[in-house]
């Protein structure tokens, strides 16, 4: 799997590098505020450093901290918002040249910034105090030391406000703006692209997934993009039966295989997508599909148009989940044990609802519970499931990414419609 060698390549997502801080700043002032209301909170302090970070601090312009900075953000119940980082002063020049918060104060080096950000807090009186500690490991940065030193500079009354930041993370970063769903569009076309020209190289017979792979790999790195997820685990190029999420085996793809690839690309830095595309091999005589694989792939694309058709802003994510089980069940596929969907953006799977839990009827928990919101945008599959001869599994799981709007959702790239088939004969 071999392509012809090009002098040149346009990369389709050049270096830019101040694409990603104007959008950070327009989240910050046009998104945080109204997150922060929704989650009920009106402070978050974040601390930022070297070499151990927090987690959230590219989101807020912290990704270069040298010594320990406290990075404030106080919203009223109307959503506005003020911003304000405390830094050393020999780190607070350069931050405030690039700073997308409202003010950078210095302090002398030395100074104690639990101190600082402590007195700022008091000055202020805050309600609640969300600092990054959680279950989920984005806003989960400050460490135990780091809180201990906190809470002693706060005194009790103020740790007594202490909560967790994790309901304004996800409030925050699962929606997205208009610019950067155009990149995420932009992304989601060329994985299919890719995904389709690695298809063309299959020869059954010879090629294994594992080659595949590699092609796609090679393909990545002519254009400039990087892995979507895990690098191990990206792409999963699957001819065989049901495995989830691994590696790409030295399994020969041959006559009469489903080929499943799940595939992702990372772009700018930042954003990311999650599409898979299934083919057919088609066996010598065969021009198209056998009447089962065909009716199986209707199955899938009915499953996957009414979990679409149950998105929409004050959805749970529970709903739509339900939603394709209840087509699943008509048609009598294989229990599907993964969930519907997830949300997708900065990671493959991203913060905000989660569209599954209505695998055994039970009623809406975590994140499943959680409503749909417009800018959200999700990757979800189309399922079906059946059983082998030889008691394997084999599930169809065409994997779409959408956006949800004012009234509904939208692809971010036209769904496959039909099996890709790959012949068999020269």
């Amino acid at each position: 799997m071999q392509r012809d060698s090009q002098t040149t390549i346009d990369l389709p997502f050049p270096d830019n590098p101040d694409l990603w801080p104007s959008i950070r700043q327009e989240r910050i002032q046009t998104l945080l505020g109204p997150a922060m209301a929704r989650a009920g909170v009106d402070a978050w302090l974040v601390l930022a450093r070297e070499n151990a970070n927090d987690p959230i601090a590219a989101h807020i312009g912290a990704e270069n901290a040298g010594g320990l900075a406290a990075f404030l953000f106080f919203a009223d119940d109307q959503g506005n918002l003020e911003s304000l980082a405390i830094s050393p002063e020999t780190e607070a020049t350069a931050l405030s040249e690039v700073s997308p918060l409202d003010e950078v104060r210095s302090v002398r080096r030395g100074t104690s910034i639990y101190m600082a950000a402590a007195a700022e807090l008091r000055s202020r009186n805050p309600s609640s105090i969300a600092i990054n500690s959680s279950t989920r490991n984005i806003a989960d940065g400050l460490s135990y030391t780091q809180r201990l030193a906190l809470e002693d500079a706060l005194g009790p009354e103020l740790s007594n406000r202490l909560v967790s930041s994790e309901e304004i993370v996800i409030e925050w970063l699962s929606v997205k703006l208009p610019q950067e769903i155009q990149i995420m569009r932009r992304a989601a076309r060329l994985t299919e692209q890719l995904e389709l020209e690695a298809y063309a190289q299959v020869v059954p017979g010879k090629t294994t997934d594992a080659d595949v792979a590699r092609f796609l790999k090679a393909r990545m790195a002519e254009l400039g993009v990087v892995d979507g997820w895990a690098p191990d685990q990206n792409p999963n190029v699957n001819s065989g039966p049901d495995r989830g999420h691994s590696h790409s085996t030295d399994k020969v793809i041959m006559p009469g295989d489903v080929i499943q690839t799940d595939f992702g690309i990372g772009v700018h830095g930042v954003w990311v997508s999650d599409i898979q595309r299934f083919a057919y091999v088609l066996r010598p005589g065969e021009s198209e599909a056998p009447s089962d694989m065909q009716e199986r792939w209707q199955y899938a694309r009915e499953a996957s148009r009414a979990a679409k058709a149950a998105m929409r802003p004050g959805a749970l994510g529970w709903d739509v989940d339900r939603a394709q089980r209840e087509v699943l069940r008509r048609h009598r596929s294989i229990p599907i044990i993964w969930s519907t969907g997830h949300p997708v953006g900065y990671w493959a799977h991203d913060v905000g609802p989660r569209l599954g839990g209505a695998t055994f009827g039970s009623p809406p928990f975590g994140d499943a519970a959680r409503e749909l919101r417009p800018g959200q945008t999700f990757a979800f599959d189309g399922f079906f499931g059946w059983s082998s001869e030889d008691g394997t599994t084999k599930t169809i799981s065409v994997e779409e990414m959408v956006v949800i709007t004012d009234d509904g959702a939208e692809w971010l790239i036209d769904p496959q419609e039909e099996w890709v088939l790959i012949s068999s004969e020269n």
